[in-house]
């Protein structure tokens, strides 16, 4: 599970109110000490028993103090700069609150996956974090497993991120299980997958586009306090589907997907931001415009150009995703999805250096003074049964990093282990 820090005292703070009673106790043990040596009886049996009741008392009362400190976080009386709430989780995996997710050794098949989701500084939480291991089958023999992970980061409100976390997955193996039965594996890998994405894609806008017309929307959701449509409602995607051989990426908005390789950041998407030279292009040719207010957006309203759902924005503002496809190699070291809460305060280079040391069991090792990570925050849930607690803690630490570096986003992160030996 996470460290939950609820209060950093500076030096100055420590010396002034714990020297004096320090000195006291140090004092009196020494006095005690002195009488029992000098008249040489050794301490009894009952002596050793007390100590050792009186030492798992204090240990006792430490627990309690941090669970109420958690406590007055949650309840408010304290400001809370964050809260994980890793979403729901897969029935199959689903694992109850404040339950640390066990270290299960999986086959070579699966690859070791963690995430995280917190809500940060915003007033609610939008992003939404899907995992699926083993979701299907790639090829008619069923011999290449494929996995899904995916970041979804909702603006206006939260449904449409949650309903792409819901049923992206489904579209992805409804396409690929008609494909294996049509043996369309006879098209090129690339441009099968190219196409196979941008369809299912299209498919999950037009769902959300339908469902919101149909005024479908979830229970307490922000939605019914404003337009009856929810027109002004959508969602980045970053999906990554790895196999035994591939890791193919669709991106659609400004989440983002990097790959650790020997050390090394290697970007696996692009982030669809309203003046990108390319971008900016298209949405003018559609008759559209982007306007600088508090950065680039489109119409001076939405800041990404490409995003599922956003009905009032279309034609500028399209689903479409790009697709890329990268070759698995034995220096594969991990790949990260993040939503932009991550992403615009950490630069690729340090996120992966972060989830290396993690999952090379250095978690513990920091440079001599350097302060620790203080998050204020009630930690709910963080990766599910099957998740690898490296991983984990590679996307804990990378959630902290972002909001001691004052992220005012939802932050969501998923790592997984690429490594050949798994």
């Amino acid at each position: 599970m996470a460290e939950i820090c609820c209060k950093v005292i500076g030096e100055s703070e420590v010396s002034s109110s714990c020297e004096p009673s320090s000195r006291v106790a140090r004092r009196r043990r020494m006095e005690i000490r002195r009488c029992k040596f000098v008249a040489g009886v050794a301490p009894s049996e009952t002596d050793t028993v007390a100590k050792r009741q009186k030492l798992e008392d204090r240990s006792a009362s430490l627990s309690r103090d941090c669970d109420n400190a958690v406590e007055n976080c949650d309840s408010g009386e304290e400001e809370t700069v964050g809260r994980f709430v890793a979403g729901e989780v897969p029935k199959e995996v689903s694992t109850p609150l404040h339950r640390e997710s066990p270290i299960i050794p999986l086959s070579g098949e699966i690859p070791k996956f963690g995430f995280s989701s917190v809500c940060g500084r915003r007033r609610d939480m939008e992003d939404a974090v899907a995992v699926h291991p083993s979701l299907c089958f790639t090829d008619k023999e069923a011999t290449d497993k494929l996995h899904l992970f995916g970041v979804y980061d909702g603006h206006g409100c939260s449904h449409v991120a949650m309903r792409c976390k819901d049923r992206l997955h489904e579209l992805v193996k409804e396409e690929l299980d008609r494909e294996v039965k049509e043996e369309a594996s006879a098209v090129a890998e690339a441009s099968r997958w190219d196409g196979t994405m941008k369809r299912i894609f299209r498919r999950m806008d037009n769902e959300v586009v339908a469902r919101n017309n149909e005024e479908v929307v979830v229970a307490n959701c922000r939605c019914e306090l404003q337009s009856p449509d929810c027109d002004a409602v959508g969602s980045t995607a970053v999906v990554a589907v790895v196999t035994a051989n591939k890791i193919i990426v669709a991106n659609c908005g400004d989440s983002r997907a990097v790959l650790c390789r020997n050390g090394k950041a290697v970007p696996l998407s692009s982030d669809h931001k309203p003046d990108r030279p390319d971008e900016l292009n298209r949405i003018e040719e559609a008759g559209g415009r982007v306007i600088y207010w508090d950065g680039p957006r489109v119409l001076g309203v939405l800041a990404m150009s490409r995003a599922i759902g956003d009905n009032y924005l279309k034609p500028y503002v399209i689903s479409e995703p790009e697709v890329t496809i990268t070759d698995r190699t034995v220096e594969d070291e991990c790949l990260i999805l993040a939503s932009d809460g991550l992403w615009d305060v950490v630069p690729n280079e340090t996120a992966c250096g972060v989830a290396s040391m993690c999952l090379r069991g250095k978690t513990e090792a920091r440079s001599p003074g350097s302060p620790p990570v203080a998050v204020e925050t009630a930690v709910e849930r963080v990766g599910t049964e099957r998740a690898d607690k490296a991983c984990n803690d590679a996307s804990v630490l990378l959630t902290k990093l972002a909001l001691a570096r004052h992220s005012t986003d939802n932050v969501s992160v998923v790592v997984v282990d690429l490594k050949r030996d798994t």
